[in-house]
């Protein structure tokens, strides 16, 4: 990428743009090839032109929910056993990043036959994804990626890091924070969750059953999780930003399982310093074109051959 791209972006915007898409989409332009297929389809997709999903995942404040969803599910020892067991997140932190995003933005912006295809590929691999766990309550279990408990606890988990994050950047969503739960319960259904909460108030009450039950832990396990994401190899500007995300991320999670984490907030008022981050990182993703920009060209290419069709 050079400035002769986006002529009117500084460099070290254009830079960081790479950087950020590099971790991503696993490509410096942002167009790896799942996000240009998003362009090609015959249907709308499963959420609807700038709805609540399509908001909060254009939004900024997807960088902290990564982080944040990454650290609620570490705290359930059966999802937590699986990607220790079965993800290669140390080895390649940037590859275990971008295989969640191409799930998430597909879902959001791709159509129906492009979700279904990426929910089949996320499903193969779970299908391998098998061992044992010491449960919360130190019994020793046998755990799938399958099992509709540890579903449920990642579905839940990264909705409520979603909006958690798109929070923090005080910015609106259409129909509000329920109508954000509602729509994402639908890519709770796809990866079979039955029956989805639908509300934020019967998301958080879910979460907090699941510690009321005791199916939660911290350990030295997770511990290892926090330490590896406080600090990832991310180099200069890039592992700097990281550094106040990841503030921002344990700042919105609550106490108690700030408590099990081993977190505390920073005393400093990382909230407002995130929002100027995120600011920044907008400007750049906004200097070219993103994912939301191929689903509209499919939407238009649709309305145009109805009205042809017509």
């Amino acid at each position: 990428m050079t400035d002769a791209t986006f002529p009117s972006v500084p460099g070290w915007i254009a830079s960081l743009r790479g950087k950020i898409l590099v971790a991503l989409a696993g490509d410096p332009t942002g167009m790896a090839p799942y996000v240009r297929a998003i362009a090609d389809g015959d249907d709308t997709g499963y959420f609807v032109e700038n709805g609540p999903a399509w908001t909060v995942h254009a939004g900024m404040g997807t960088l902290v929910a990564g982080i944040r969803a990454l650290l609620l599910q570490a705290l359930h020892p059966g999802a937590l056993a699986g990607v220790h067991d079965w993800s290669r997140y140390r080895e390649d932190p940037i590859g275990r990043l971008t295989g969640t995003v191409r799930w998430v933005i597909t879902l959001t912006y791709g159509s129906r036959t492009q979700a279904d295809a990426e929910t089949r590929r996320v499903g193969r691999f779970h299908q391998r994804v098998k061992g044992e766990y010491r449960a919360g309550d130190g019994s020793e279990r046998a755990y799938t990626a399958e099992a509709a408990d540890l579903v449920r606890w990642v579905h839940l988990a990264f909705t409520d890091a979603f909006l958690a994050g798109h929070e923090v950047s005080k910015k609106p969503i259409p129909g509000g924070p329920d109508a954000y739960v509602a729509d994402w319960a639908t890519a709770g259904r796809l990866m079979r969750v039955v029956d989805p909460p639908r509300t934020r108030a019967a998301l958080r009450a879910e979460i907090d059953g699941f510690y009321e039950r005791g199916e939660l832990r911290g350990d030295e396990r997770v511990a290892d999780v926090v330490r590896f994401l406080r600090k990832p190899p991310f180099p200069g500007l890039m592992g700097l930003s990281y550094r106040v995300l990841f503030a921002a991320a344990v700042a919105t999670i609550p106490r108690r399982y700030r408590k099990m984490l081993g977190v505390r907030r920073w005393p400093l008022p990382v909230l407002a310093l995130t929002r100027v981050v995120l600011r920044v990182t907008e400007r750049a993703l906004g200097s070219g074109p993103r994912a939301q920009d191929m689903a509209r060209q499919r939407l238009a290419r649709l309305e145009r051959d109805g009205r042809e069709a017509a």
